[in-house]
């Protein structure tokens, strides 16, 4: 029992350390650009679109959440968000029809416009149906941001803008702690750009 606890107290150091060391190689700059892409499309009125599998599925399912409810708080205009990963019955006729690697870009055909966004995320980048949805959104001159990790894959070179987290390949669980938190950081962002109110609002008249 003893050896037993020693190991997980052990694994659990690991990972903050290596969690710490991580986050440490983020190019900050690169989370600034997202941030002024969001807040740009949130203000022109575009749609930002999450896809993502598995693990990474998931996240792009909670962060629609706290991008369509918790950046309300800056009252600014409300961002038009969705995930291509939540549609099962669609998303489930699309791989059974065309192909797995259709189930993203088959749903950008119905949505997708010009200056829109397609956040992508994925440990690899090498995923088949995220690389089909980026040139589908490409070809209808959408934005492309990829939260990516290991050594970035195909993806890296194929997106717009780039949050690599760099890890050896297979750290799915250090990749995908980062990816969530960025998404918690600028959805942050998004809630402090508050609107502008007048510093002495005018009195009522006597």
């Amino acid at each position: 029992m003893q050896n037993a606890q020693s190991q997980s107290r052990q694994l659990a150091v690991d990972f903050l350390r290596d969690f710490e060391r991580l986050l440490h190689q983020v190019n900050l700059d690169a989370v600034e650009r997202i941030f002024e892409q969001l807040r740009a499309a949130r203000d022109r009125g575009s749609t930002v679109f999450l896809a993502g599998n598995g693990g990474s599925a998931a996240t792009a399912a909670h962060w629609v959440n706290d991008l369509g409810k918790g950046a309300k708080e800056s009252q600014r205009a409300p961002l038009r968000v969705m995930s291509l990963s939540d549609n099962v019955s669609w998303l489930t006729a699309l791989a059974n029809d065309e192909g797995y690697e259709r189930v993203f870009a088959g749903q950008l055909e119905n949505f997708a416009r010009p200056r829109d966004v397609l956040v992508v995320l994925s440990a690899s980048g090498n995923s088949p149906n995220l690389l089909r949805a980026v040139e589908m959104a490409r070809a209808r001159k959408m934005i492309t941001v990829g939260f990516l990790g290991f050594d970035g894959g195909a993806l890296k070179n194929l997106v717009d803008e780039v949050l690599l987290l760099p890890t050896r390949k297979g750290a799915y669980g250090l990749v995908e702690s980062g990816h969530d938190l960025f998404c918690h950081i600028l959805t942050a962002c998004l809630a402090a750009d508050r609107a502008e109110t007048e510093k002495f609002p005018a009195r009522a008249s006597a």
